[in-house]
C-alpha cells in the first residue's frame, strides 16, 4: 500500500485489534463514523490469535477457535464500513483537537479522536517450544483454559498473587495442582498463600524454575532445576500455566498519557475517557484485573459510545 498523503481528518481511529479494538470498530462503523483500525502488522486480533479452543465466549455453545473468533470479529467491523490496516503505529501526537498517527511504513493518519486498544502481552519464560506448544498443554490463563484440564496434573509457574489465584481456580478442575517457584518466598500476600497451602489438591516446590518442557506435540512433563545447587529432576505434568505477570502495551503513549500504579493507561471511573480530550482507551490496556475477551469487547463498545458523544459534543 502507498502511503497515505492526504490531509484528510477522520472521525475515529482505532489502535490496535483484539476483541476491544474490532468490537470499537462494530460501533463506530454502525453510528457511521467511519473508524479507521490500524490492526498492527504483527499482533493483528490480539493474544486470541495464539489460543485454541475458546468456550467461555458468549454466542457459541459448542466453542470457537480463537483465530476464527478474531476473524468474525474482523469481518462483522468490515461490514459496517470500519477501514482495517495492517499497520502499527510508530509516532503518536495526541495532544491537540487533531491527533496524528505515523506508521511504520510512513502512513500518517488523522483524527478528532483515538481509541487506545493495544493490549498486554503475557510474560513468558523464555523457554524453546514455549510459544509452539501455546493451546497444547502451555497457558497464560486458567480462567481461560482451565476446563480443558479436568482430572490432570498440572503446572503453574510464579510466586504471585496471580499465581496462586491460578493455582486454586484450577483446583476446580485438576487431579493436582504443583506450584512452581523460584525461591522459597513467595511475593504473593499471606493471605493467598494461606488459602494455597490449606488447599489438598495443591503441592509446592520450591527454589526452582523450569528447564525445559517435555513432550512432542503436546506438553508431557517438564524438567525442573534447582535454584541452589542446579541439581534437575523431572516433573509428570500434562499442564503448564504461566503465571508470572502481563505488561500492558503502553510505550506509545507513556509520557502523555497517565498511567496506573499496575501500569494500565488510567480511565476517569467506569469511562474509556484518559487525561487527554478526545483520547479513549479499551481493552486489556486498561486492565489489570479480569483480561476476558468478553470484558475487553465490553470496554471497546464503551470506548466507542464515549467516542460517539464526544464527537457530537464538538460539533
Amino acid at each position: 500500500m502507498s502511503a497515505e498523503t492526504t490531509d484528510k481528518i477522520h472521525d475515529v481511529v482505532i489502535v490496535g485489534s483484539g476483541p476491544a479494538g474490532y468490537t470499537a470498530g462494530i460501533y463506530t462503523g454502525r453510528a457511521n463514523l467511519n473508524p479507521v483500525i490500524l490492526a498492527s502488522s504483527v499482533k493483528a486480533g490480539g493474544e486470541l490469535m495464539n489460543t485454541t479452543d475458546v468456550e467461555n465466549f458468549p454466542g457459541f455453545p459448542e466453542g470457537i477457535m480463537g483465530p476464527d473468533l478474531m476473524a468474525n470479529l474482523e469481518q462483522q467491523a468490515e461490514r459496517f464500513g470500519a477501514q482495517i490496516e495492517f499497520e502499527d503505529v510508530v509516532e503518536a501526537e495526541l495532544e491537540g483537537e487533531v491527533k496524528t498517527l505515523t506508521t511504520g511504513s510512513g502512513d500518517v493518519y488523522k483524527a478528532r479522536a483515538v481509541i487506545i486498544s493495544t493490549g498486554s502481552a503475557y510474560r513468558e519464560l523464555g523457554l524453546p517450544r514455549e510459544k509452539e506448544l501455546s493451546g497444547y498443554g502451555v497457558s497464560w490463563c486458567a480462567t481461560c483454559d482451565g476446563f480443558f484440564f479436568k482430572d490432570q496434573d498440572i503446572a503453574v509457574i510464579g510466586g504471585g498473587d496471580s499465581a496462586m489465584e491460578e493455582a486454586l481456580f484450577l483446583t476446580k478442575f485438576a487431579r493436582s495442582v504443583t506450584l512452581v517457584h523460584r525461591r522459597n518466598e513467595f511475593r504473593a500476600s499471606r493471605v493467598m498463600v494461606d488459602r494455597a497451602t490449606a488447599n489438598e489438591k495443591i503441592r509446592f516446590e520450591l527454589d526452582a524454575e523450569v528447564a525445559e518442557i517435555l513432550g512432542e506435540n503436546k506438553v508431557e512433563g517438564l524438567v525442573l532445576r534447582s535454584t541452589v545447587d542446579g541439581s534437575t529432576r523431572e516433573l509428570n505434568v500434562t499442564g503448564m500455566f504461566v503465571a508470572i505477570g502481563a505488561d500492558p502495551r503502553t510505550d506509545l503513549v507513556k509520557g502523555v498519557l497517565d498511567l496506573t500504579p499496575e501500569g494500565t493507561i488510567a480511565t476517569q471511573g467506569r469511562s474509556s475517557k484518559t487525561n487527554v480530550s478526545g483520547v479513549f482507551a479499551a481493552g486489556d490496556v486498561v486492565d489489570p484485573t479480569y483480561r476476558q475477551a468478553i470484558t475487553s469487547a465490553g470496554s471497546g463498545c464503551v470506548a466507542a459510545i464515549d467516542v460517539e458523544h464526544f464527537l457530537a459534543d464538538q460539533s
